[in-house]
């Protein structure tokens, strides 16, 4: 009989075990970073923009429209933070994997001929709608990722988008050992990946209690970790592939090498889950002692019932309530206060940096003006080196596997730019008062570097110009989101965030469209000429040399130079603020809800306590 209840005992521990696990924040962190490693199909457009050029018959211009059209809708989520806003995240997830598959599934539909060929304006729609699904994943994950882990907002930040420029090396393996080297297949891929996840993950993803834990930091450390030894491995076996050239069998030994670092991380979530279950059950088996100690000296109170019975309604609690020392507060005194002022008379008059922003508050701010210029200049050119290396590749006499390599190294660094500035910007802002607006002039400044290799390319230039650019584009990242939710507050994160990405398409759109497309398509109407020849209706338009792109990058470099200044005007305004203690407030919020948690915890033991100690017991 014993050994049966012992048996119950542990089964029933099991299942609790694996419903805290499944419905615990550290799972919903891992499922983020699965849903993260999906959703970085944008910056793999280089990898098949070739075959949208050749088979629709689009001259640089249009394909580069497109380019922005892609940039645009990955950017523009002011709409998904608007109806994250209003409804839970799994709202965000299900809309985006539906945007997802219908977007790209009707781009693979078009390329590979199982459809009359759209006109150019349906393409753009096609991948903006697509493209549009990746900011509804990161505002339903990322966004209640970092509101559930508030204190660690900048390790948070740089794990999960990380892991967003890791996702393009992450599909090309898999993509390789699945269909070979067909790439319209992976716009096949891109299509039904990431909604699968997103769809898998709904029960899941959702805004928590936010309970301190000691060892937090150490445990995202641990998953930086893995994620390193990812990237590692993902840049060990591109050089391998490089030099050798793998089969698809060898190509799905290295896919499935990939797929389980993914799925390492999740050894950690369980043993964080199980400490965390151990420690809950030894803190309800000395709750129960204590309480059955009390019980021996708790009495029961005699009924009273002379009073009339408190009102339950609604309106009632609010016309009678009570302040944090005990009194009550009248219903008169509740409407004499005043109305909250409207957003729109309260537009030019923001509250002290750090505390929560309205949505207009920030949107006209001086700060949000001076980081959306500085993005617009920074991201929008390393974008424009991102979205064209497959042109560039092309007139520098690349081979396709070359091509290949130059995404996969821009995936790789772009992850590694995002951890190193998210986990470096919160190592020394939290230790050294170091402001990371000035972190984000130095990646600016540094991104320079990148430019210039492709302005003045030489052999072998362009996969050091991938490693720079690829770190600088993930580094802004990062920064760009944390500095957002540091001065704007977290109220109305999910559609701040969106608006800050929103000038990446604005960038692209300039330096991209109009400046780096328009002069390549110069350039090989120029060459064309010079051979004697004419462009027939519905062939590509294809440019040879350096030239190309020579005075396209020496332009974007200057205006990222002119990013680099203006961001140099944000650090100078928020000196006073990086200074001070701006991860306060939420310590101390932090400290309430663990002191509410342990009350919850304790029920009425403390107060029997109470009563035991100021009540004498009745005699019958």
């Amino acid at each position: 009989m014993v050994v049966a209840e012992s048996t119950s005992s542990n089964g029933g521990d099991l299942a609790r075990l694996a419903w805290q696990v499944y419905r615990g924040r550290w799972f919903m962190v891992f499922i983020s970073l699965l849903i993260m490693a999906a959703a970085g199909a944008t910056y793999m457009f280089g990898l098949y923009s070739p075959d949208i050029k050749s088979s629709l018959g689009y001259d640089q211009t249009t394909l580069n429209l497109l380019s922005f059209f892609k940039d645009l809708g990955a950017n523009v989520g002011i709409l998904s933070g608007l109806i994250n806003e209003v409804t839970p995240p799994w709202v965000v997830l299900v809309m985006g994997a539906g945007m997802n598959f219908g977007g790209y599934f009707m781009i693979w539909l078009a390329v590979t001929g199982r459809i009359a060929r759209p006109k150019v304006w349906q393409m753009c729609l096609y991948i903006c709608i697509g493209a549009n699904s990746q900011s509804f994943a990161n505002t339903g994950s990322l966004v209640t990722c970092v509101k559930n882990f508030p204190e660690s907002r900048g390790v948070v930040l740089g794990l999960l988008k990380g892991f967003v420029g890791l996702s393009g090396a992450i599909i090309t393996q898999l993509y390789h050992a699945t269909y070979g080297d067909d790439r319209k297949s992976l716009i096949l891929m891109i299509a039904y990946l990431p909604a699968v996840i997103s769809m898998l993950s709904v029960h899941t993803i959702r805004i928590m209690k936010v309970v301190r834990q000691s060892n937090e930091l150490k445990v995202f450390y641990n998953l930086l970790y893995i994620s390193l030894a990812l990237a590692g491995f993902l840049m060990a076996i591109i050089i391998v592939q490089k030099t050798v050239g793998f089969n698809r069998a060898e190509y799905g030994a290295s896919a499935a090498v990939v797929v389980a670092l993914l799925f390492l991380p999740l050894a950690i979530v369980i043993k964080e889950e199980i400490d965390l279950f151990k420690a809950k059950k030894l803190a309800l088996h000395d709750m129960s002692t204590n309480t059955s100690h009390i019980n021996v000296i708790t009495v029961e109170k005699p009924t009273i019932t002379d009073q009339p019975p408190k009102p339950t309604t609604a309106s009632s609690s609010t016309s009678n309530t009570t302040t944090a020392a005990g009194f009550s507060s009248s219903s008169s005194d509740v409407n004499d206060t005043k109305q909250e002022p409207s957003c729109w008379t309260t537009m030019f008059r923001p509250p002290e940096r750090g505390e929560d922003y309205t949505i207009l508050q920030a949107l006209v701010s001086v700060d949000m003006l001076i980081l959306f210029v500085a993005t617009i200049c920074g991201v929008g050119g390393t974008l424009t080196l991102i979205d064209n290396l497959g042109q560039i590749g092309a007139s520098l006499d690349y081979s396709p596997r070359a091509i290949s390599t130059f995404v996969s190294l821009v995936s790789i660094w772009n992850y590694l730019g995002r951890v190193t500035s998210g986990f470096t910007s919160e190592f020394f802002l939290t230790k050294y008062k170091f402001p990371r607006p000035l972190m984000l002039t130095l990646i600016l400044l540094f991104s320079c570097v990148g430019h210039l290799l492709i302005a003045f390319a030489f052999p072998g230039s362009v996969y050091l110009a991938s490693v720079i650019i690829g770190f600088c584009f993930g580094a802004q990242w990062p920064i760009l989101f944390a500095i957002i939710s540091e001065i704007f507050g977290l109220k109305y994160y999910s559609t701040l965030y969106n608006f800050g990405a929103a000038a990446s398409p604005v960038g692209s759109y300039i330096l991209n469209v109009r400046v780096a497309g328009h002069l390549y398509d110069k350039e090989a109407a120029k060459q064309m000429n010079a051979l004697g020849l004419k462009r027939e209706e519905g062939k590509d338009l294809s440019c040879k040399g350096v030239e190309c792109y020579r005075m396209s990058f020496i332009i974007i470099t200057a205006a990222t130079i002119f990013g680099t200044l203006i961001s140099l005007v944000l650090v100078w305004r928020t000196r006073k603020f990086y200074k001070s203690d701006i991860y306060k407030k939420f310590r101390e919020s932090a400290a309430e809800t663990e002191l509410v948690t342990r009350d919850e915890r304790n029920g009425n033991g403390e107060g029997s306590d109470v009563k035991g100690n100021n009540e004498q017991p009745t005699k019958h």
